[in-house]
């Protein structure tokens, strides 16, 4: 019997070790697909268009990169279109946090009259497609008289259902309602509980938000064409999209290059956000 288990331990072993090779190269494999589309972009940006569309295609970096980032600035405001995305996305990413959270703790930890209704009906909106909106919403910022300011872009999108729902979602479970009880009787009101209560825990929650909120509205680009009329005063994503068909023919080395300086401020933004949720969530596992 005990020769029997024995020998049934090695092939054991031997079946968890090659589930774990399999299991990682997979993982390497999807890494590497994942990554490809980056590291194309970056190896079009330093050709030109002919070298581009050449067959076979050139896996290996060119010479070009620095020509296109002339030529790029050569054609659009770059640094000034940044400045605008900028300011759009990080304005409506702190009033969206702020916003949103505060929304999502009155619903997520207080009873009133009226709540499920108004809750059902936020849910209603979030599931309405944001394209229908666009007209509407173009009259009445056209009647306020914002049309061709960046208000136009931060006011509407200060608040949204999906960061409420998902914030709320994420207090129900977070927050135990004894840390309120506690608060309480400590004499906190609604704001200190919100801000030193409820904020402190769910940090790893807003720091999702805060990059998916980013990361939408950096990459928007129908909004922005609509709203912003001035065409010397508009986002990124639109003076990029202005690239098309410059002097006749399309220059796609100079379009991916501004595509990839496009991007690194995104991934400042994920790796800022990445560090603080992956360091809250390690706090919350050593307590």
């Amino acid at each position: 019997m005990a020769s029997l288990q024995n020998t049934r331990r090695p092939k054991a072993i031997r079946g968890t070790r090659t589930r774990g090779i399999v299991l990682h190269l997979s993982l390497v494999l999807g890494v590497l697909l994942s990554a490809f589309p980056f590291y194309w972009a970056v190896i079009m940006s330093t050709h030109t268009s002919t070298e581009i569309f050449s067959y076979p295609p050139k896996l290996l970096p060119g010479s070009h990169f620095l020509e296109n980032v002339r030529h790029l600035f050569e054609n659009i405001d770059f640094f000034g279109s940044m400045l605008n995305s900028l300011l759009v996305a990080t304005s409506v990413t702190f009033l969206v946090l702020f916003f949103d959270s505060l929304a999502a703790f009155v619903f997520a930890k207080f009873r009133f009259p009226g709540r499920r209704v108004l809750f059902a009906l936020m849910m209603a909106i979030f599931m309405v497609p944001a394209q229908l909106a666009a007209i509407p919403q173009f009259v009445i910022m056209a009647r306020i008289g914002w049309i061709g300011s960046m208000t136009a872009l931060i006011v509407p999108a200060a608040a949204n259902a999906f960061g409420i729902f998902w914030m709320r979602q994420y207090m129900k479970s977070a927050i135990h309602d004894e840390l309120l009880d506690a608060s309480k009787l400590d004499g906190a009101g609604f704001l200190r509980q919100y801000w030193h209560v409820a904020l402190p825990v769910v940090r790893p929650g807003l720091a999702f938000l805060g990059i998916f909120t980013f990361m939408g509205q950096w990459n928007d680009y129908a909004w922005p064409l609509i709203a912003l009329t001035n065409p010397d005063n508009v986002t990124l994503q639109v003076a990029l999209s202005q690239l098309n068909g410059v002097h006749g023919t399309t220059d796609y080395g100079m379009v991916m290059t501004g595509a990839l300086l496009a991007l690194v401020p995104l991934l400042i933004v994920f790796a800022i956000g990445a560090k603080q949720i992956i360091a809250d969530l390690g706090k919350g596992a050593i307590r």
